[in-house]
Formats: structure tokens, sequence, C-alpha cells
């Protein structure tokens, strides 16, 4: 049996979601109870874009994010960047037209590009969370705004260990039932396991230059939606 993916190796993490791209959404509606769709709806209904958004979709797996902010606002500009191709070819063909291969230690992007970046389970999975931070904060124009969506560790220790518990059952037994390997999808638990709480990573966003910072946390913060404005100016130029 191969060993878990080490979440920090992105030639590992791509072939890794490169492999299991084809059943993302089925596994990601699972291990949310179904509530995906809808927590990321209220992520989107509180970003409050303007009309003619400049979005980033980053880590943007099949283009979930992308799809609900242009049912809002059809003349959103909207990119989503993933690590990994198979993924966005997904993403192509349910109709995102600006889909980017690429790493988030490195936006291929200007400084204060985006009125608004998304993230959808994503932030858990890059190798230096306060980098990737200053990163996004990078290429977000002042009074831009940052929307995340993500598994977390529960502030409540008894309920965090049944809820890994639950995570690392349900990862093995859809590993073994899709790709005959257990740990396919434990990924995610494994990533959670070193990750931060809701509270934390609302700490992280204002170290990182972010404030009004809001959180709602779910499942009793196993899973946490954040809002946050990137610091400065809220003007910006229309083209």
């Amino acid at each position: 049996m191969p060993p878990p993916v080490e979440r920090h190796d992105s030639r590992l993490m791509r072939a890794m979601f490169g492999e299991i791209s084809s059943r993302y959404d089925f596994v990601t509606r699972l291990f949310s109870y179904g509530m995906d769709r809808r927590w990321k709806r209220q992520g989107v209904d509180g970003s409050d874009l303007p009309q003619e958004a400049r979005v980033l979709d980053l880590a943007a797996g099949t283009g979930d994010f992308s799809r609900l902010v242009l049912e809002q606002n059809p003349r959103a500009k909207v990119v989503a960047v993933d690590l990994t191709e198979p993924m966005l070819r997904l993403a192509r063909e349910r109709g995102i037209t600006q889909a980017v291969c690429g790493d988030t230690a490195a936006l291929p992007f200007a400084d204060s590009t985006f009125d608004c970046v998304f993230v959808g389970y994503g932030l858990r999975n890059f190798a230096v969370l306060a980098d990737a931070l200053q990163e996004i904060a990078r290429v977000t124009r002042p009074g831009g705004q940052i929307v995340s969506l993500d598994f977390y560790l529960s502030p409540h220790r008894w309920f965090r260990r049944c809820y890994l518990g639950y995570l690392y059952a349900q990862g093995a037994f859809w590993g073994l039932l899709f790709h005959r390997r257990a740990r396919t999808y434990t990924y995610i638990p494994e990533s959670v396991r070193s990750f931060t709480t809701v509270r934390g990573l609302s700490a992280m966003l204002d170290r990182a230059g972010f404030h009004q910072i809001r959180s709602r946390s779910f499942i009793l913060g196993g899973i946490g939606l954040h809002w946050a404005t990137r610091q400065g100016s809220s003007q910006r130029s229309v083209s």
C-alpha cells in the first residue's frame, strides 16, 4: 500500500487530484453531508461582488465557485486556477472558459488584479499557509475580499476525535470502492489533523493584512466559511 500523500509536495498532490478528478464532486458532496453547494452559495451571497467583478477561483477543482458566481453575476470575469489539469478540463467542459493551471506559491497575476478570491477546500493543502495568504492578498485589490470554505479542526476535543474518525472511515471505504486503495481519500482527515481551527484561520487572515473578518461554522466547527477584506482603499478602476 502506498504511503499517504504529503500535502506539501505539489507533484504528488497534482498526481493524486488528477487520479480522483472524475469522483471529486461526488466525494465532496458526500463528506459535506450534501451541504457543499449550499455553503458555497452562502459564500458567494455574502461576498457583495461588484457587477463586473474580477474573480479568482483558487484551487478551483471542477469550478463550483466559478459557476455559482456566474449564476449570480453573469457579467463577472472569472478565472479558475488549479494545480491539476484534469480538474480544469472538467471545469472547462462545464462552461468555465478561463481555466489556468497554476501554483498558489507564485500566481501568474499582477498585484491587485481581483475583486474577490474564492478558495474551496484549498487552504489546508497549501505548503506554507501564511505565504499562500500573502500571495492571495497580493493579487487582491485593496478593499477586495477573500472567501474560503474548508474543513477545520473542531474546537471541541471530544467531537474532533469522532469527526476525524468518521472522515477516515468514509475515506477508506470510498477509496477501496473506487480506487482499490483505502488511502486515496484519507488525505482529507490527514490534512485536517495538521490544520487549524476556524478561529485560528481568522487570526492568520488578520496577520496577512485582511480585516472585517467574518466566519460561520458548521458541524461543530468541522467546516468553516470565512469572508475577509484586504486592508486599503476600496476604490477600483473600471476597464
